[in-house]
């Protein structure tokens, strides 16, 4: 049976399956529609298509930075706090559970004013801020994070995606005033890498979902030997 512990963790791949994975089609659909209709221009050709797509995939690309950087913070949130209520860490490093706090609402600040900032060095500043939270928190001994398996760890491909949406947000008005197209090509190169990354973290994180056992199942669970696939029998 499930209580709010268990509850809690559920939060960050329930909202991925239901905002994130949803919002990520339609900026894929809105990008491809956009692309379309460019090349089509540039050729002199006229396009079915309407201008609006272009409009819709920065506003839609938007909430989608919002989301995965969102659920980023609230899977690191999880471990973290959980962690530190269960083995009593506010009482025995109070300093350290504050400067988390404070970390979080300092990264998750940067987050938001890099959405109003219109300044390209106020961009950099808040998007250099935002970065550096994510990976400080992510360094934290309480979060997991499959170093042994970097290759195929969830939390550095979220990671490194989240960074990713972080400079895309960061870099969109560049493109509109790129001539050259440079932060075009590289918006789409590093977008690009960044829905790989998306379809690594569906397939890591349907498998970490296996991984993980309700907290009251933990003690005995982690009594199993994975290597030789075996668990300790009780009578």
């Amino acid at each position: 049976m499930m209580d709010f512990q268990d509850t809690w963790s559920l939060l960050h791949p329930a909202i991925a399956v239901v905002v994130v994975f949803p919002l990520l089609g339609i900026v894929l659909n809105r990008a491809l529609l956009t692309r379309e209709r460019r090349l089509a221009m540039k050729v002199g050709e006229k396009s079915k298509i309407p201008p609006i797509v272009g409009g819709e995939h920065v506003a839609i690309g938007r909430y989608l930075s919002m989301a995965v950087v969102g659920v980023t913070f609230l899977g690191l949130a999880y471990p973290i706090f959980s962690k530190f209520i269960n083995k009593n860490l506010i009482s025995e490093e109070p300093f350290r559970v504050v400067f988390i706090i404070v970390l979080f609402i300092l990264s998750i600040t940067s987050f938001v004013f890099l959405f109003r900032a219109k300044i390209r060095i106020w961009r950099g500043i808040f998007a250099t801020l935002t970065g550096m939270g994510l990976v400080l928190l992510g360094s934290q001994p309480e979060i997991y994070r499959r170093g042994h398996e970097w290759f195929i760890s969830h939390f550095y491909y979220g990671i490194l995606a989240a960074l990713l949406m972080i400079f895309s947000v960061a870099t969109i008005q560049d493109i509109y005033q790129d001539r050259r197209n440079r932060w075009r090509n590289a918006h789409i190169i590093i977008n690009s890498f960044a829905l790989l990354l998306f379809i690594g973290q569906g397939i890591t994180g349907a498998r970490d979902l296996l991984e993980i056992p309700l907290h009251w199942q933990k003690p005995y669970i982690y009594q199993c030997d994975s290597v030789a696939k075996t668990c300790p029998q009780f009578k």
